[in-house]
């Protein structure tokens, strides 16, 4: 069929396999699959196969007897995205963000729980060299999505099947360039699969004929290129975890530092608390690099001087200012500083104490607000507090008031390494009951 003064109209076929029946541990998919055909129906070259992740989680042995669903959720779970009641939404080590870390509770025997397979690609990858052909497989699993209610399947793995349309150069029928276009392939198949398997149907599996132009010769990469990768992932942080996305990071690769998202960093720290309605915060924004190195050679001379003075050997000396090359290495440097503008003076000491602890509170409110919103942009830094030995020296350096209390010197870079992993701490061994 086609229109007038147009290209042939495409279309394609889905429908679902009957009579897989329930699977086992060891149980051949293929072999299944085959068996289940209606009489005279074949596979053919350029059919796509959308499998069910449960029944691969089944014939993988991906099962759990007597666990409990919490416990394996955890075991499967590399990072918390969010949490709310009973509802875990994480991250798998195998990249994907799902409910449960794709630990599921349906469609399986009572007492048991199914984990997703422990590599869904290599699965596909077997299954499809066993059915032999030119024929494309997608294990599929059901999602739910960001913003909008409902699930559809996905595809967790796949074989001999394109994965990605990328129209990002090309226009649009208005001529209009294409600079974000690409659409997941084998995602857009694994969801039209899903509306003849459904859920309670017993249908695990489903042919999709009409779309041989996507399957490749070769297995293909898999489901990875649908994978965002961290730093690309806008959303990456969900609402529990986004505090601890905050890590002390002392190398830093040579990538440059965006300076608008320093500026929403700094929009993030003056959201902090602070007393009296005031606004004690100031950052200073060392861009230059000639800047940079004026600051931290004065610093460094300082940090020297005040070495020699008590006393240290050179040899010491020399070990102890190596601390500050992650301020020399970094691509960018912010010197937070607080000022007193709008404080209470009283007539005895102890209160005039107690005043400036309250400023100094919130500008460490500030400074944690903005190392936190760093992380969401997907920037490292390191909080050193140099500068508070020798503030002089930094109000020299760069040009600020005599009022400006430098409290000390983050810097800000891309992590040229992922951080090691923080040491375990247990709340409890920090709370005191009254």
């Amino acid at each position: 069929m086609t229109r007038a003064g147009s290209a042939p109209l495409q279309g394609f076929q889905v429908f679902g396999i009957h009579g897989i029946g329930e699977v086992r541990p060891g149980d051949d998919l293929a072999a299944l699959l085959k068996a289940a055909l209606p009489p005279g129906e074949e596979l053919r070259d350029g059919d796509i196969l959308v499998i069910t992740s449960k029944i691969v989680s089944k014939a993988e042995g991906r099962v759990r007897e007597g666990a409990d669903r919490t416990d394996a959720i955890a075991e499967e779970t590399e990072r918390v995205v969010a949490r709310r009641g009973d509802t875990v939404i994480s991250q798998t080590r195998h990249g994907f963000v799902m409910a449960a870390a794709g630990v599921d509770a349906s469609n399986t025997e009572p007492g048991t729980v199914l984990l997703l397979p422990d590599d869904s690609d290599a699965s596909a990858r077997r299954i499809r060299a066993a059915l032999g052909g030119h024929v494309g497989v997608i294990i599929s699993d059901t999602f739910g999505r960001p913003w909008r209610h409902g699930l559809t399947d996905v595809a967790i793995g796949a074989a001999g099947v394109r994965p990605l349309e990328d129209f990002r150069g090309g226009s649009d029928t208005h001529g209009n360039p294409l600079n974000a276009t690409v659409t997941a392939l084998i995602d857009e198949i694994a969801a039209a699969a899903e509306l003849v398997k459904g859920k309670l149907d017993g249908v695990p599996i489903a042919v999709v004929r009409g779309l041989g132009h996507l399957v490749t010769a070769d297995d293909g990469p898999g489901v990875r290129p649908l994978i965002r990768p961290a730093d690309d992932d806008l959303f990456r942080y969900g609402s529990r975890d986004v505090v601890f996305a905050r890590r002390t990071i002392r190398q830093f690769s040579a990538d440059p530092v965006d300076p608008e998202a320093v500026r929403r960093a700094v929009a993030a720290g003056i959201a902090a608390p602070a007393p009296h309605h005031t606004t004690p915060w100031r950052f200073v924004l060392v861009e230059s690099a000639a800047t940079r190195l004026r600051l931290v050679d004065a610093m460094r001379e300082a940090w020297i001087a005040d070495l020699r003075g008590d006393g240290f050997s050179e040899e010491s000396i020399a070990k102890r200012i190596r601390r500050g090359d992650v301020l020399r290495e970094a691509p960018y440097l912010v010197v937070p500083c607080l000022v007193m503008e709008g404080s209470h003076t009283y007539r005895d000491d102890r209160r005039n104490a107690s005043e400036r602890e309250m400023f100094v509170v919130a500008m460490g409110a500030g400074v944690e607000n903005f190392l936190v919103q760093l992380a969401v942009e997907g920037l490292g830094s390191a909080w050193v507090s140099s500068t508070m030995f020798c503030r002089p020296v930094v109000r020299e350096v760069l040009d600020l008031p005599g009022s400006w209390d430098p409290m000390g010197c983050v810097a800000v870079g891309h992590a040229a390494a992922p951080p090691r992993d923080r040491a375990p701490r247990d709340a409890a061994d920090f709370i005191v009951s009254r």
